[in-house]
């Protein structure tokens, strides 16, 4: 058993290519081995800017032999009637590549058939890994790939070198016009050249020597602890930034961290501007006080130890004021206009060609907003707020900071508005209708915030649907799935009880869609937000099957399906359960069975009960009705279930004793009526028929 090295040496990665790289490299790499029969250990990897590298440990020297049978003809077609092998078995055994005698007959399940045993000796991994190594690092999945000079080979970056170990034996092969050999390379400028490896398990010493800290989780360590000395002695913390130390620790090599100030002036600019301009262009990271306010400080991770750290510090100085010149001159440029200018400068701004401009949208923006403020009986003054919020909420599109900085808007949308005097709820709520920017990001903390995302969203939603911008398996350019969670879990949060359908047809009416387009386009819609409902669901722990049955018997308020799904969820638990949806599944299934006439007319007369049955399981009925009717009216799902959970024993005496399709019609129409009202029953909790059992 000996480790296998891997290493591609490349030029200059982007950051975020590395991680998912080598992730993918070594998955590979370890499922190939699997395959091939080669037995191995754990695999580690390692990965800077300029090299990619997975060591597998304990790998064997060769690969396990395999035996395998080979079915062939049937012995009555092998052999004729003096047992002389025919045409056909000759031409397996040749086939097969073994002589005749080898042939053996065994009993299969269909009969009695001609086999061979063939062994496959296993050969060198050496040999091995010569054949397979090149297609793995082409199989390398990156976002973007390029080819460099005349070759056919594509990489993230042009090859420069590979290192391929097998304990102490090279593994040799060719990539592209690169021959793997023993030999990595150091820091570029540190310790330059190349460095012969005699075994794979040195690589991580040897690399240290020549100042690379190929070990991605070490580099980070020491970084860490480097950025909080450089801070120690002006008494500040860096700004909590986990995106950005993974950032620097995939941008350098070995991290030399210096520290550096600017003018005090500048502090004048709002925190996230200068936060931003730290961080977006120059990756520098912010320095804070005990308070937590920004400090005049930053910190900058290198990739070389220069002689002079000093005029290293320098030189991102003279770097970061010409940034924080520019974000201050945009900023005091952005306060001499009125934010009632900057609506105006939004019919110039296109939304999408075919939905007009953001002009447009931020009117659909209002009037949605004041629509679910109704539905969700929100007073004058809040919904004066969102009015004036939604008027305003993409008016920092058009300022020179967000040009600049275009992750700031919604942050300068609100930080104008204080400027400028709006009340705080108006303010907030511009940078909060982004929310949740990511997934697992914020949501909106206020019901003014809420609202005014959720009519952001669904206003893009129905618009993209209108434009034939439907989201694809493999492209969703405008980003739907995400707004569509997030509309979802904005509801959930703050508990918002509004009805999806009519939210969803008002937004499509504004788009000039009228009769049978409209309900057609708000079906696409709703079917498209159950979609990622289900998804959530599921995600939180809910089992499909009933996560399909809370949304099919109704998805149009939000909380109400996670407290059906939830209480579902709960009734599974009981040791009856599966019992219990099959009873009700059989009624469900019988209506949808029976003939429309049947059933169109639900009145239930119960002067025409002729079973025992029958009656007991009317009246049950019409107790468990009046009941959930009062549980619903209180939110007490888990009770209402518990209601219709409490009429499986009268479901099954019916079923048992009554014939539901009798011949008379009198009769079969009345049973088939109380069937359909007890389905409604159900149908207001969750359509059972979607249970597995």
């Amino acid at each position: 058993m000996n480790p296998l090295l891997i290493e591609i040496g490349t030029e200059e990665l982007p950051s975020g290519y590395i991680a998912p790289a080598l992730e993918a490299f070594k998955s590979r790499l370890i499922a190939r081995l699997r395959e091939l029969r080669i037995e191995c250990g754990q695999a580690f990897v390692y990965g800077t800017p300029r090299r990619l590298a997975v060591l597998v440990q304990d790998v064997a020297d060769r690969q396990r032999s395999a035996t395998t049978q080979i079915t062939g003809p049937p012995e009555r077609v092998a052999f004729d009637e003096q047992g002389n092998t025919t045409v056909a078995a000759r031409k397996f055994a040749e086939k097969s590549g073994v002589s005749v005698n080898k042939l053996q007959v065994k009993d299969t399940e269909k009969g009695r058939y001609v086999c061979v045993q063939k062994t496959e000796q296993g050969r060198s991994a050496a040999a091995v890994l010569r054949r397979v190594l090149p297609e793995l690092i082409s199989s390398i999945p990156f976002p973007k790939t390029m080819r460099w000079g005349e070759l056919r080979v594509a990489f993230a970056r042009p090859v420069h070198s590979i290192t391929a170990l097998l304990g102490e034996r090279s593994v040799s092969f060719t990539f592209g016009d690169i021959r793997s050999g023993r030999r990595t390379f150091g820091h570029r400028f540190m310790k330059p050249g190349r460095i012969r490896l005699d075994s794979a398990d040195q690589y991580l010493d040897v690399l240290a020597d020549a100042y690379v800290l190929a070990d991605m989780d070490q580099r980070r360590s020491v970084m860490y602890e480097s950025l909080q000395q450089a801070v120690k002695k002006i008494k500040g913390h860096i700004l909590e930034d986990p995106e950005l130390v993974e950032t620097n620790n995939n941008l350098v090599e070995y991290p030399a961290v210096v520290l550096g100030d600017f003018d005090e002036k500048f502090l004048e600019l709002p925190r996230e501007v200068l936060v931003t301009a730290m961080r977006e262009h120059q990756r520098y990271f912010a320095v804070v006080d005990d308070k937590n306010g920004i400090m005049p400080y930053f910190v900058s991770v290198n990739n070389t130890r220069a002689r002079n750290m000093e005029v290293v510090a320098k030189g991102h100085e003279r770097v970061l004021k010409a940034r924080l010149e520019d974000a201050r001159f945009f900023y005091h440029q952005d306060l001499k206009v009125r934010l009632d200018e900057r609506v105006e400068s939004l019919k110039s701004v296109v939304f999408q060609a075919e939905l007009g401009s953001v002009y447009d949208k931020t009117a659909r923006i209002r009037q949605l907003g004041q629509r679910l403020s109704g539905m969700l009986g929100i007073e004058s003054r809040q919904r004066t707020h969102i009015d004036r919020a939604a008027l305003l909420c993409k008016t920092d599109l058009v300022s020179h900071v967000v040009n600049e900085f275009p992750k700031l808007q919604g942050v300068m949308g609100r930080v104008y508005a204080k400027v400028k005097g709006e009340p705080g709820e108006v303010a907030e709520a511009i940078e909060a209708h982004y929310r949740p920017a990511y997934s697992g990001g914020p949501l909106p903390e206020t019901t003014i915030g809420a609202v005014l995302s959720i009519a952001d969203k669904i206003d893009t939603i129905c618009g993209c649907y209108c434009a034939g911008l439907v989201p694809t398996g493999a492209s969703d350019p405008y980003a739907l799935r995400r707004q569509g969670i997030g509309i979802i879990l904005t509801a959930l949060g703050k508990g918002l009880e509004f009805s999806l359908s009519e939210i969803i047809s008002a937004c499509l009416e504004m788009f000039s869609l009228k009769g049978e387009e409209l309900d057609k386009k708000a079906q696409d819609v709703l079917r498209f937000l159950e979609n990622r409902m289900e998804y959530l669901l599921e995600d939180s722990g809910i089992p499909k099957d009933l996560a399909l049955a809370a949304i099919s018997a109704s998805s149009d308020r939000i909380p109400d399906v996670w407290r059906r799904a939830r209480a579902l969820h709960s009734l599974k638990s009981a040791p009856d359960f599966e019992s219990l949806a099959v009873a009700f599944k059989r009624v469900v299934n019988i209506i949808r069975k029976a003939d429309p006439e049947d059933v169109k007319d639900t009145t239930v007369n119960a002067y025409r009960f002729s079973e025992p049955a029958e009656k007991a399981l009317y009246n049950s009925f019409l107790q468990a009705r009046e009941r959930v009717a009062a549980d619903l009216a209180e939110g007490g799902i888990d009770d209402a279930f518990s209601e219709i959970a409490a009429l499986k024993p009268e479901v099954d005496a019916f079923f048992d004793t009554v014939l539901v399709m009798s011949e008379d019609p009198v009769i079969r129409k009345n049973r088939l009526a109380l069937l359909k009202q007890i389905s409604d029953l159900f149908a207001r909790l969750a359509d059972f028929s979607r249970i597995s059992t």
